[in-house]
Formats: structure tokens, sequence, C-alpha cells
């Protein structure tokens, strides 16, 4: 579980979060949304403590981040995955060698236990041997992102933090590596966070939903409960959602 205690961000005197509390539970899907500049974003690098907050605290099962020293940051960043938008990936190493790049960085496993934890992440993303040797350019945007997923889960992370994972893709390959990210967080019982403003990944991912606007967090809730609460913002931002579900 992680969770956040009273979170403020400002960048250049602009506030950017102000007191936000939630909590994201083991073993769920957990979805921040919001609007462009709503500061989703903003509260997804906070929790994967790629910006240091001003003040409140951020827990890891107990841990306060902000009183980790260096080391102790080390050794929990070796517990969190992280599925940048774009897929992130080098595109100077092949398929095997993204996924293989956190295993050689944080691991003393030999060169065979570094490569068979490789080919076992792609092949849980259903990808197969004939394309572990190609490079990010030879493949496909949704072969891309599933290699960025198998990254992302090589050195069996607790945490998974996942920023808009369907960005560039079509409407069926963004069901599949919904129902992929689904699927690895409760088959590992990760604690997984997941930046969107797909709502078709809203309504399949959002065990648990928290919705900022301006720096605020105004809802939360699950899937179920989000097309009929009554919060006169997020009814704003659902609006053309809704429109293109149910009609006017």
């Amino acid at each position: 579980m992680i969770t956040a205690k009273g979170i403020t961000k400002s960048f250049d005197g602009c506030l950017r979060m102000n007191g936000v509390d939630c909590e994201f539970g083991t073993g769920m899907t957990n979805l921040i949304i919001g609007k462009s500049g709503s500061g989703k974003t903003v509260m997804l690098k906070s929790l994967v403590g790629l910006y240091e907050v001003d003040s409140g605290e951020i827990m890891y099962d107990g841990r306060c981040l902000q009183k980790m020293n260096k080391y102790e940051r080390k050794e929990l960043h070796k517990e969190i995955g992280m599925l940048f938008q774009g897929s992130a990936l080098f595109d100077s190493l092949t398929v095997e060698e993204n996924v293989r790049f956190p295993l050689d960085m944080f691991t003393n496993d030999t060169y065979k236990q570094r490569s068979e934890r490789a080919h076992f992440c792609l092949q849980r993303v259903n990808l197969d041997a004939s394309c572990y040797k190609l490079y990010p350019t030879q493949i496909s945007g949704g072969m891309q992102k599933r290699v960025a997923i198998a990254r992302a889960i090589a050195l069996n992370p607790k945490y998974l933090f996942c920023d808009e994972p369907n960005s560039g893709l079509d409407p069926v390959t963004s069901a599949v590596i919904d129902d992929l990210i689904a699927e690895i967080t409760k088959e590992n019982g990760i604690t997984t966070i997941i930046n969107t403003h797909d709502m078709n990944s809203v309504m399949t991912l959002g065990e648990h939903i928290v919705f900022i606007d301006n720096g605020v967090k105004c809802w939360e809730g699950t899937r179920d409960e989000i097309l009929t609460a009554q919060n006169e913002r997020l009814e704003l931002f659902l609006a053309p959602a809704k429109r293109a579900r149910f009609g006017n």
C-alpha cells in the first residue's frame, strides 16, 4: 500500500498539489485521473520520488519516503517498476537488452539468470523469441509497450507506476495493454498506480480512482461509482465521455 498524506508541491511559486490525501491499495489497479494540467502527473512523479514534495508524507507500506536516506531510497527503487509514457525504450538496445537493463543495473545475478528472467518477462507479455534480437524501431507501438511492461516487471516489483500507458495506441491495442496490466497486478499482488485520462481504461481498470483538479483531490471512488457520482467538477470532466458512451 502507498499512502499520501497532505502532499503539497509548488513550482516557481505556482501551487500544483494542495494538501492531497489518498491511499493506493495492494493488488489493485489504482488510477489518478484529471484533465491536462490538473496535477495528476505531478502527483505521480511525487509519489515515485522524481519530485521532492514541499510538505506532507508518502508512505510505502509504512516506510516514509521523505525520511529515507540515499541508500534506503536506492533499495526502494529496486521495488519499483515504471512504465513511461511513450515506452521510453533505448533505441540502441535490442528488445531483450532493454528488458535485461534493470537486471544488469541492480542485480548480481549471472548473465544466464538475467537472460532467463528477461525471457520469462517477455513471454509473460506474449512476445515470442522472434522479436528478442530486434530493436524498438523494428517493432510496432503496441509491441514496444509490451516490451516496456516486461522491463517494468523485470525486478519483480512491489509497486508499479504507469504514466499514460495507452498513449498513442489504437483502441484495440489499448484494451490489450489494460488487460495485461490488470492481470500482472493481480498475479503478483502489486500496488499499481496509473495516470490516465482514457475513459475506457477508467471503466476497465478503475478498482480505485482518485480525481484531481487544479491540484486538489476532488473525488475518490470506484469505476462502479464514478458515472453516478454527485460531484460538479467530476461531472464536467466526464461530460464528453458520457456523451460518447450514452449520447445526449
